[in-house]
């Protein structure tokens, strides 16, 4: 049986079975991972992936999916999740994170160190990885102003160091969506700073986010894209979508930006929220909202 080859080729691998990602997404939703690795050391990774290329099967990756809805069928071949590679390691005004690391622990590690750079990630709860990904920002920043190096695995299983411009980072989109390659580790530049200054920008952002934004509820964070010259929450609010319900699913009261997880909502209830709101938009203003969630997966058959 293919699980029991791959245990005894990884005895110290953290595998499991038929995994439900309900439990790994922040929505709370999502079916079962065929199988369920989550690696511990960048070695670790490179061997799971010549593995899974000898044995001819799909693998997708997934950092703390905090960004993400995985649909109710789960996801068929092996999912690897990266979230047990957090490293984090400081030399000078440099920052080496591993990519399953919390971007908001590194922004902590780098106060600590009195480096500035990284306040504006104090709140994203994305992983490294993700935040790559995505080129993930907030208040302002985005972590590309930041990223010196990305050390990445290629599918076909080579180690690359690509340098910031190799990533083609723009709005909310880095090269990495089109390769499909797996962020290993991230080295930051940052700058010295004063840690009272630093901490009071952190504490800001900190107090901003928690009064706007729906914590109390499980959610997979902002939604859509900001238009141009547009805010999303406003143009949900005006066409009087806001507090919306799908089955368990709901339009936050709170911010309209985010859908939130009120009542054991599926992944199924979310995208049809989601896809309620860019109908409605799309027909009362002409507006075409994009997702800024990634949903993967099948559908329950």
């Amino acid at each position: 049986m293919l699980i029991t080859r791959m245990k005894e080729k990884f005895p110290d691998s953290i595998i499991k079975e038929k995994e439900p990602l309900s439990l790994y997404t922040y929505t709370k939703t999502g079916g079962p991972a065929d199988i369920l690795v989550l690696p511990q050391e960048k070695s670790e990774v490179v061997e799971l992936v010549e593995w899974i290329n000898e044995n001819n099967l799909s693998l997708t990756v997934l950092g703390n999916a905090s960004n993400l809805i995985v649909k109710d069928g789960g996801i068929h071949g092996v999912v690897m999740v990266l979230t047990e590679m957090k490293a984090i390691s400081i030399s000078k005004t440099h920052i080496v994170a591993q990519s399953g690391a919390r971007l908001i622990d590194t922004s902590y590690a780098a106060l600590d160190a009195e480096l500035t750079g990284l306040e504006f990630a104090c709140g994203i709860p994305g992983s490294i990885g993700g935040a790559v990904f995505m080129n993930a920002g907030a208040y302002g920043g985005e972590v590309s102003e930041v990223i010196d190096m990305v050390t990445i695995l290629t599918r076909s299983g080579e180690v690359k160091e690509l340098k910031n411009k190799d990533l083609e980072f723009r709005y909310r989109h880095s090269a990495i969506q089109e390769t499909r390659d797996i962020v290993l580790e991230v080295e930051f530049h940052l700058e010295k700073g004063k840690a009272s200054e630093i901490k009071e920008r952190i504490e800001e952002l900190t107090f901003l986010r928690k009064a706007k934004q729906p914590l109390e509820y499980p959610s997979c964070g902002s939604v859509f894209k900001r238009p141009t010259g547009y805010f999303t929450g406003k143009l949900i609010q005006e066409a009087g979508l806001q507090g919306k319900i799908y089955g368990g699913a709901q339009i936050s009261e709170k911010h309209a930006g985010f859908i939130v997880n009120i009542n054991h909502a599926t992944a199924t209830d979310y995208i049809e929220l989601i896809a309620h709101v860019q109908k409605t938009i799309l027909e009362s203003t002409g507006i075409e909202l994009v997702p800024e969630v990634r949903i993967i997966g099948e559908n329950i058959l």
